[in-house]
C-alpha cells in the first residue's frame, strides 16, 4: 500500500468513507488509522506537503541539513511514514472553504467544499474529521503592525520551509513554551538574539503550583528545564515585562518595555511576538459546531465528546483545533477520532476497534499530564489579551483601533457580531484570524462581563477568499435554485 497523491479536483472519486481536514500530526496520525481499518479515506491539506506548523516541510527537511530544528521536530517522521505508507487519498495545497452536514440523521453524507489548482469542486463524505491545528494569538501592542515585526509562527515557518535565519539584531518577546523553543532553534541556526521579554506574569506561578505534581511525572518538565537553560545561558532574558511598545517609523528600529519597575529599550532590526496559541476553529464555526469558552487557556473551542465528535454528529474534530494539548496528545487525538468515525462506518467492527480505543484514551491520559500546569502558568498577562492604548490597532485588515472598539463598548455593544457591523473588524482577508481573541477580550473587560457571555464572530462559509467564478462553475442544487429563484424543479 501506499499514499496515493493527487493535484486535480476531477480525479477525486465523488464519495469517501472519510474525509480528513489538515495534514498535522492529528491529520496525518487520523488517515493512517482509518485506511488501515478498511475506510476509504481522503485527506485535504493547504500546504505543499504534510506535517502541519508543528512538522512543517517534515518529508524534505533531514537532521543533517537542519539539525537545529531539535529532537521533537524530527519526531515528526514517526507519524509521517505511517501516513505515507497508507492506503489513502492526500490532496496538498487544497482549501476546503465549506463543509456541510445534510441532514440532522447521523446517516447522511457530510458535503465539502474544496478549492485546489485553481477550481472548485464538491466531495461527499460519511464522516468527516476537522484536524485543522492551532493558530497563534494575537498580541496587539504599539507598533505592531510595522515592518520588521512578525509572530514567531511565520518566522518558525521560514526557518522549517526555508531555514531563513533574520539578519541583524533579533528580539523575541511575549510567553508561552514556543517563545523559548524558537529561542532555541533560532540560536542553533546562527541567529543574533539580543534579548527575550518574556511577559509571564508573577501571579502566574502562584496559581499554577497547585497543579506541580502532575507536571513533575510528565513527558515535560525535562525539556522545559533545558529549554530555560539553554536560551538563559546565550541571551539576556528579561522577565516579569508588564508593557511593550515598538518603536519606528517607516520599520520597526527599537523595541521599548518596562521590567521590574524600569524601563528598557533597545534597538533591534527584527521583533518576534508570541502569546501562546489557540485552536484554529474557523472551519468548524463556519460549519456550525457549537462552542465553549475555555477559561484556563483563554479561548474557545469546540465542544466535544471524549472521542472527539461534534454537535454535529458527523463532525469529529482531533488535535489543537479542539483544544492546545501539544503534538503528541494531537496525535494520538486523530487516532482515537478516526477509529469512532471507523466504528460509525463499520458498526461490525467493534471487536476490532474498541480495544484500540482504550489503548490510545490510556496514552493520550498519560500524555497530557501536567498540561494544566502549563495552561496555568503561561495564561497571557490581562494587558496583552485586552490592551488599552486607545492607538494600538486590534484589526489589522480594517485598522480598527483599541480606542474605536472600547468607545464601541461604552454604547452597550452587544458583542462581536454587532461590533462588526459597526466597525467591519472582523470583516477583512483574514475573517477574524487575527483579531477576534482580543475584540471578545476587549469587549468582556470593558463591560465587566465574562468572554463566555460576549461571545465570537459568527463565521460563514467560505472561510477564506475564494475567486467568484469557482463558485460559478460549482453544479447547481435544488436547495440553491429554490433560495435565488424560488422555484423547486428537480435538477437531477
Amino acid at each position: 500500500m501506499a499514499l496515493r497523491k493527487i493535484n486535480d479536483l476531477h480525479r477525486l472519486d465523488r464519495e469517501y468513507d472519510l474525509a480528513i481536514v489538515g495534514a498535522g500530526p492529528a491529520g496525518m496520525a487520523a488517515a493512517a488509522q482509518a485506511a488501515s481499518l478498511g475506510a476509504r479515506t481522503i485527506l485535504f491539506d493547504e500546504n505543499p506537503g504534510p506535517g502541519g506548523q508543528i512538522y512543517r516541510a517534515i518529508e524534505r527537511n533531514s537532521p543533517g541539513k537542519r539539525d537545529f530544528l531539535g529532537s521533537d521536530y524530527w519526531k515528526g517522521r514517526g507519524v509521517l511514514q505511517p501516513f505515507l505508507q497508507c492506503d489513502a487519498t492526500y490532496v496538498p495545497q487544497a482549501l476546503v472553504w465549506s463543509v456541510e452536514q445534510k441532514e440532522a440523521d447521523a446517516r447522511a453524507s457530510v458535503e465539502l467544499r474544496v478549492s485546489a489548482g485553481g477550481s472548485s469542486s464538491i466531495v461527499h463524505a460519511r464522516r468527516v474529521i476537522f484536524a485543522t491545528g492551532a493558530m497563534e494569538r494575537p498580541m496587539p501592542i504599539r507598533g505592531w503592525t510595522l515592518p520588521g515585526v512578525m509572530t514567531i509562527g511565520a518566522a518558525q515557518i521560514a526557518l522549517k520551509s526555508s531555514g531563513l535565519v533574520p539578519d541583524g539584531r533579533v528580539v523575541l518577546a511575549g510567553s508561552g513554551p514556543l517563545l523559548y523553543l524558537f529561542a532555541d532553534q533560532l540560536l542553533q541556526a546562527g541567529g543574533n538574539i539580543v534579548a527575550v521579554l518574556d511577559t509571564t506574569p508573577r501571579s502566574n506561578w502562584m496559581e499554577a503550583l497547585p497543579f506541580l505534581p502532575s507536571f513533575l511525572i510528565s513527558p515535560y518538565l525535562w525539556k522545559g528545564l533545558s529549554l530555560l537553560a539553554r536560551v538563559g545561558r546565550s541571551v539576556s532574558v528579561f522577565t516579569g515585562v508588564g508593557t511593550i511598545e515598538i518603536i519606528g517609523e517607516d520599520r520597526a528600529t527599537a523595541i521599548r518595555f518596562q521590567t521590574k519597575g524600569r524601563i528598557e529599550e533597545v534597538a533591534v532590526d527584527s521583533i518576534f511576538l508570541h502569546q501562546g496559541v489557540v485552536p484554529n476553529n474557523n472551519l468548524a464555526n463556519a460549519t456550525g459546531c457549537e462552542f465553549a469558552w475555555n477559561d484556563r487557556q483563554r479561548c474557545f473551542h469546540p465542544q466535544l465528546d471524549a472521542q472527539g465528535r461534534s454537535s454535529l454528529s458527523a463532525i469529529f474534530i482531533a488535535g489543537d483545533g479542539g483544544g492546545i494539548g501539544g503534538a503528541l496528545v494531537a496525535e494520538v487525538g486523530g487516532q482515537i477520532a478516526a477509529l469512532a468515525a471507523t466504528l460509525d462506518i463499520f458498526p461490525g467492527k467493534e471487536w476490532e476497534i474498541e480495544p484500540l480505543l482504550a489503548k490510545h484514551e490510556g496514552r493520550r491520559r498519560a500524555l497530557s499530564r501536567g498540561r494544566t500546569f502549563i495552561d496555568t502558568l503561561y495564561q497571557p498577562a490581562p494587558s496583552f489579551c485586552a490592551p488599552t492604548d486607545r492607538e494600538t490597532i486590534v484589526c489589522r485588515c480594517e485598522e480598527v483601533t483599541v480606542g474605536a472598539v472600547r468607545d464601541a463598548a461604552a454604547h452597550n455593544v452587544v458583542g462581536p457580531n454587532q461590533l462588526k457591523t459597526m466597525l467591519r473588524c472582523g470583516m477583512g482577508p483574514c475573517q477574524g484570524r487575527m483579531c477576534s481573541a482580543t475584540i471578545t477580550e476587549i469587549l468582556a473587560d470593558a463591560q465587566q462581563r465574562s468572554p463566555a457571555e460576549v461571545g465570537t464572530y459568527r463565521l460563514r462559509t467560505p472561510i477564506k477568499p475564494i475567486p467568484l467564478r469557482e463558485f460559478a462553475s460549482l453544479p447547481l442544487t435544488p436547495d440553491a435554485v429554490q433560495a435565488v429563484t424560488g422555484d423547486h424543479t428537480d435538477l437531477s
